[in-house]
């Protein structure tokens, strides 16, 4: 696979696609979104401000100006610490698991790890999103009162929401690892 080729999500933005071989059991695949933009940050607090101006212009009650820029402030902050995921990656190691982490824009991260004993497959999955059928990756998990069954569904990528042909790349790299663990 190509380092650092581009691709885009399923609104047709840039994210870019990085993978990194440790060993053939072992590979972490990256999904980069673009970063926080500055300039529509600063229009979006901008129209804020003039409306909380426009307020206090007929108000003339200053509450309204120290809200709004209390208001601006506090959801940008909450903004960039809970929702704006900068990448997302993806670690499988045959004989261990995966382990799925997201880093946000405030430098947050967030981590989970999966046994391998708990992963039953690594599947593209198609659902329907705003009218449009996409397609994602996701780790079925092995259901513990049934193992041949599907207990459930964690779906990968989540924020950055690639499009089938980056999916495909992770894919059929996930899937050369777990054939290369099931043989060993």
């Amino acid at each position: 696979m190509a380092e650092n080729e581009e691709f885009t999500d399923i609104r047709g933005k840039p994210i870019k696609l990085s993978c990194q071989d440790y060993s053939p059991f072992c590979r972490e695949f990256t999904v980069s979104s673009a970063k926080l933009s500055l300039v529509r940050v600063m229009v979006f607090t901008c129209i804020v401000w003039l409306l909380a101006y426009a307020a206090f212009y007929l108000t003339q009650n200053t509450a309204v100006l120290s809200s709004a820029i209390f208001v601006t402030l506090c959801g940008m902050l909450l903004h960039v610490h809970f929702m704006k995921v900068d990448h997302e990656t993806l670690l499988v190691v045959g004989s261990l698991g995966v382990q799925l982490s997201s880093t946000y824009a405030s430098g947050r991260e967030s981590t989970s790890f999966i046994e391998m004993s708990r992963i039953k497959d690594i599947v593209i999955n198609e659902a329907i999103y705003m009218q449009t059928i996409i397609y994602y990756l996701c780790i079925l998990l092995k259901d513990p009162a049934e193992p041949e069954g599907v207990g459930s569904v964690v779906p990968l990528f989540q924020s950055s929401k690639p499009r089938l042909n980056c999916l495909v790349r992770v894919y059929k790299s996930c899937q050369e690892i777990l054939g290369q663990t099931e043989r060993s």
